[in-house]
């Protein structure tokens, strides 16, 4: 009997436990009540319109509605003409779109993406409590997809704004915005990732995240649990249109710092380097005798630019500005961009294996570059191509004063393995600029075998640096 008491007793406790356990998993997820209730009169719907010239379609209306989504998901604004004379004419029409944005001080300044407001001829703000007001674009800057707005209203509700820097992964977050129009509506997630670079997005470190985000989010915070703005939701990856778990918001670090230029000037000054990178591989790295892969190549440079002036040259591999790290080349324009222009900076670069540093007066970006005789030689059999010497004319279009024209690659040589194709500039081998062909064939023989050695191609307007590993003799 005392034996089936205490199998009862355990089986008892067993089961409080078990009807514990979820409430205790609940009490430690984050609860956004309060945090959606003093932070969501700070957020605003956007509506912008802008009128449109287009040619005239059977498509363009339904019976006095819109072109059904489902066709501007395939052909956007150019809805295909059926077969036919051919007649037609011309009309403007008004566009609309929709997006979200967030109050940042009580002067009426609103932050939102840039991309909202793209174009826009109107701009309407609608608040938390339903006032309608029409914005004035203070700025706008592309390369970071920030804009500001100014609305003229007494009593408008401001958000609390945090540090980016001090985002976590792992960290829980939550965003308010307009998905499909639908106001103030609430997502939440954890940070993914951050510091990503996106292509074409080089000077904005963005933070990945889970929360859903769609179409009309664009330009609404991301809070943190203390109910801190730490970034304007900007972009999501998807291959379907909507929301596949890869959301990307913009730091509210870099977007501040963008949004005092536009306040104070409309328009946003950031340094340039005048210099073209790329990452550096493991074969690279080997080739320029570093234990890793880090660091910037300078793959070729602005010949008036203020990396040239200040001494840097193509083949140098940077490593730090202003003793921050560039552990990848991504992060070198970002570093470079938050140089006022005119300013100094301290440039640590790998050159022919030591290290050197360089003090370069940073430029400013300018608003507004493209890269291939007769006399044809075989170079050796070591590297797998045939190249021939460039002209005078040659060298004038393509603006380089070396190199040879790679005409043949072997398909099984070592330079194909590379990536090396016909038509490429081979401009060095080494450190050693390439003049003729029968200059390269007494470079490349003069090659260790068994080693990885830089070279530096021009290819299609660009340069670029490749790792040839030669074969054992």
């Amino acid at each position: 009997m005392t034996r089936m008491t205490r199998a009862l007793s355990l089986w008892g406790l067993l089961v409080v436990a078990l009807l514990a356990a979820p409430s205790a998993m609940a009490r430690e997820l984050p609860d956004f009540t309060e945090l959606v209730k003093d932070a969501a009169p700070g957020v605003v719907n956007i509506s912008t319109s802008r009128m449109i010239e287009r040619s005239d379609s059977p498509f363009r209306s339904f019976g006095d509605q819109q072109i059904p989504e489902i066709f501007r998901h395939f052909f956007g604004d150019r809805l295909p003409m059926p077969p036919g004379d051919g007649q037609g004419g011309r009309h403007r029409e008004e566009r609309q779109s929709l997006g979200s944005g967030f109050i940042i001080d009580g002067e009426g300044y609103i932050m939102t993406n840039a991309h909202v407001v793209d174009g826009a001829d109107q701009i309407l703000v609608r608040l938390n409590d339903r006032r309608e007001l029409e914005a004035e674009l203070v700025g706008a800057d592309e390369k970071t997809d920030v804009a500001v707005l100014k609305v003229e209203a007494d009593d408008l509700p401001t958000l609390d704004l945090g540090d980016s820097d001090r985002l976590e992964v792992g960290e829980w977050v939550a965003a308010i915005g307009s998905p499909f129009g639908f106001d103030h509506s609430v997502t939440s997630g954890i940070v993914s990732a951050i510091n990503r670079t996106l292509p074409r997005d080089a000077y904005v470190p963005f933070i990945q995240t889970d929360v859903a985000i769609n179409p009309g989010n664009s330009g609404g915070p991301l809070f943190n649990l203390d109910g801190e703005v730490v970034g304007i939701n900007s972009q999501i990856f998807t291959r379907s249109g909507g929301f596949m778990g890869l959301s990307f918001a913009i730091p509210i670090n870099v977007a501040m710092d963008v949004a005092d230029q536009l306040k104070s000037s409309g328009a946003v000054e950031r340094g340039w380097l005048g210099v073209v990178i790329q990452p550096v591989s493991r074969e690279l790295a080997e080739s320029f005798g570093m234990e890793g892969p880090k660091g910037a190549l300078i793959a070729d440079l602005d010949p008036q630019g203020p990396a040239a002036e200040g001494g840097l040259k193509a083949g140098d591999v940077i490593l730090s500005v202003d003793d921050q790290p560039v552990e990848r080349s991504s992060a070198l324009p970002r570093l470079i961009g938050h140089v006022s222009p005119g300013g100094s900076v301290a440039i640590t670069v790998l050159r022919d294996g030591d290290q050197q540093s360089l003090d370069i007066e940073v430029g400013e970006w300018p608003d507004g570059q493209k890269a291939g005789g007769d006399e044809r030689e075989a170079a050796p059999s070591r590297l797998g191509v045939s190249v021939q010497s460039l002209d005078d004319a040659q060298r004038r279009k393509l603006s380089l004063d070396q190199g040879v024209r790679v005409t043949e690659v072997d398909p099984g040589g070592i330079a194909a393995a590379a990536g090396l194709r016909p038509g490429d500039v081979l401009v060095s081998i080494g450190r050693e600029a390439v003049q003729s062909p029968a200059q390269l064939a007494e470079l490349v023989a003069g090659l260790p075998a068994g080693s990885a050695v830089p070279v530096r191609l021009y290819r299609d307007g660009r340069s670029y640096y490749v790792a040839l590993r030669l074969a054992d003799d």
